[in-house]
């Protein structure tokens, strides 16, 4: 038996349509190579802003094609993110 997806995955489900019972690691990737703003900062919320940056970390090293047209997008979106994170953080 599988886990159960995380209410986030609700929101994003057409990530990996060909496999509704994916984890959330797949999903994570699957997000990342395919980044929008949005998208990627729902998963940082729910999953951590270092567990989407690790799993960049180790798609960015196997240098895909996917994962090298998604490069620039994918750290600018990382880094508004975090910025907008410390943002927030300062403010409370």
């Amino acid at each position: 038996m599988s886990a159960p997806l995380h209410p986030v995955w609700q929101k994003h489900q057409g990530l990996v349509w060909s496999n509704p019972h994916a984890d959330d690691t797949v999903r994570i990737r699957a997000a990342l190579v395919r980044p929008r703003f949005s998208q990627l900062l729902d998963i940082a919320l729910a999953f951590g802003l270092d567990r989407v940056q690790r799993e960049w970390n180790i798609l960015a090293e196997e240098s895909t094609p996917e994962t090298l047209r998604a490069r620039a997008s994918v750290e600018r979106i990382l880094m508004n993110i975090e910025k907008g994170f410390a943002l927030a953080g300062s403010r409370n």
